[in-house]
């Protein structure tokens, strides 16, 4: 990981990569966009993203970052890596909406790996599955079950994928008791 500019230029230009992709999608993300919308020269943001697939590398190592602090402010608040995962993101609320943010960007970059890249592409796909590889890894640690840690990951996506796409909900109290069961199953209780 590229150890943080004391300026702040970096996260600026990956600040200004988010409002592109969430406000006029992949498409107007181009280079120089970037740096129009950080208020940095195309050279400054070169210095730091060789690329545009650098570039969306970055947002997805400070995505995977972000998400680990929050795992590890959960889990040092008592919750368990599946308890963790498992969460309902409210759209309503300002913190979830922050995190909504961040993985509509981190899905508008997944969209990227099939389109096309320059040289560094790998890059992309490294950054992602670095991402995933990093939750798969925290579940099975914690799921003695492989099986068990699947579903629950596979549970937690589909959560995420509805709050996306902006669908309804699933009804809370069904919600918290299909964790309940999960959790149960996960830890050996009935």
């Amino acid at each position: 990981m590229t150890t943080r500019d004391p300026s702040g230029t970096r996260d600026r230009i990956l600040d200004a990569l988010e409002t592109l992709l969430l406000d006029k999608g992949l498409s107007q993300v181009t280079l120089e966009a970037v740096a129009a919308t950080a208020g940095v020269s195309k050279g400054g943001l070169l210095y730091h993203f060789k690329s545009k697939d650098a570039l969306l590398a970055g947002l997805v190592r400070r995505l995977e970052s972000r998400t680990t602090e929050q795992l590890n402010t959960a889990v040092s608040q008592g919750k368990s890596v599946a308890e963790w995962y498992l969460q309902t993101p409210h759209p309503g609320d300002e913190s979830d909406a922050v995190e909504l943010a961040l993985y509509r960007s981190m899905l508008a970059a997944m969209r990227t790996v099939d389109g096309p890249h320059d040289t560094d592409a790998d890059e992309v796909d490294r950054a992602l599955n670095e991402a995933f590889d990093a939750y798969r890894t925290a579940l099975d640690n914690e799921i003695p079950d492989p099986v068990q840690a699947e579903i629950v990951r596979l549970v937690g996506d589909g959560v995420y994928l509805r709050a996306l796409l902006g669908m309804p909900p699933t009804d809370p109290d069904l919600y918290r008791r299909v964790v309940a069961r999960l959790l149960g199953q996960a830890t050996g209780d009935r």
